[in-house]
């Protein structure tokens, strides 16, 4: 079944909504027919000063008390910044008390969200695989069945948790991620995959790298059947395409400049940019990498940036993700841009999720 959610990251902390209007937003979406909604995990956004930064945990938990039908989970939760047993356990509550709709989004996390905070941005994606392993230990946990684990980066002794999740055999869990190492990790450890800043080439690509993995780890038909092929994209409604293209597309181009795009799209390197360091480095408040960024993200054609995002009149949008609907994506999650949150959501509602459920017919 395709499915579609709705994403509360940055377009929502731009807008400054409040803790009020959010519930009420996702009240709306889980009345008109979505099927997940997702929070943002960010410690603070400082080039938007305006902007409200919640925990997503405490802010889910509130959105399960307002809603009956759609999932729920982080978009995504990064490892570095909490302990295995605070992440498996949140994901758990959140599961109990919204009766089953429970869903972990995760990832290896971003300096953007550790530098300031003097959190350690090292060996990340080896950190990040022992910790899902762990996270996967301690699913399987009870009085009766303690968990000792002797790891590189977390130990257990004889540690368990006292909550099962609803969902069985657990929570599942999507993954965020981009490289060739953590694409096959996906693939390993995953119940779901959640990237962002991604073209129909690009998904597709690293799709297949991920049904590969799958194959390689020995996961069951049923298994790579119920994985769920997600996408986290950006959907602006405007009666004038190009005039709101022309507006979005210096940050659309940045959210998509990454070897793997300039790869997959057989465009150059730009001398002298450094990405390691971009993504080990940056920092929102570091002014000198965004320069540098936003300078070396222009390269990318105005074609291949746009083939990323739902720019325009709900046909537009259709347009889009009809394309990566072709590439491999089986569940949208959306970020809605503009001025009218409320408004966008219903007009998805009422123009874009018709024509796909009339195309499974």
């Amino acid at each position: 079944m395709l499915k579609f959610g709705i994403q509360n990251g940055l377009n929502v902390a731009r807008l400054g909504l409040t803790e009020d209007q959010i519930l009420t937003a996702c009240s709306l979406a889980d009345k008109t027919g979505y099927h997940s909604i997702w929070y943002m995990d960010h410690s603070n956004v400082p080039q938007w000063s305006n902007a409200i930064v919640n925990d997503p945990w405490v802010m889910l938990a509130g959105i399960a008390a307002v809603t009956n039908n759609v999932e729920l989970g982080t978009c995504v939760t990064d490892a570095l910044r909490r302990h295995p047993s605070n992440i498996a356990l949140a994901s758990i509550t959140l599961d109990r008390l919204s009766k089953g709709r429970g869903t972990l989004g995760i990832g290896a996390g971003e300096a953007q969200n550790l530098k300031e905070f003097n959190i350690p941005f090292d060996k990340p994606v080896s950190k990040f695989e022992e910790q899902l392993q762990v996270i996967k230990h301690l699913y399987d946990s009870d009085p009766d069945n303690r968990k000792t684990w002797e790891g590189k980066y977390y130990q257990l002794t004889e540690a368990c948790l006292q909550a099962k999740s609803v969902r069985q055999p657990h929570v599942p869990i999507y993954m965020a991620s981009g490289g060739p190492r953590t694409l096959k990790m996906t693939g390993k450890y995953g119940d779901g995959w959640l990237p962002i800043g991604y073209t129909p080439e690009l998904f597709e690509d690293h799709k297949n790298q991920i049904v590969d993995s799958m194959n390689e780890n020995g996961r069951t038909e049923e298994e790579k059947q119920d994985f769920q092929m997600a996408l986290d994209i950006d959907v602006y409604f405007s009666d004038d395409a190009e005039t709101s293209w022309a507006k979005m597309k210096e940050a659309i181009k940045v959210s998509l400049f990454k070897p793997e795009v300039l790869r997959v799209h057989g465009l150059k390197d730009i001398e002298g940019f450094d990405f390691k360091k971009y993504f080990t480095e940056y920092s929102m408040s570091n002014q000198d990498w965004i320069v540098k960024m936003r300078e070396a993200a222009t390269t990318i054609p105005d074609k291949i940036a746009r083939s990323s995002v739902g720019v325009g009149t709900p046909d537009d949008v259709i347009e889009v993700f009809e394309k990566f609907l072709k590439a491999g994506v089986n569940h949208y999650v959306i970020r809605f841009w503009g001025s009218n949150y409320f408004g966008s959501i219903d007009q998805f509602a009422n123009k874009v999720i018709p024509y796909f459920k009339d195309q499974d017919k």
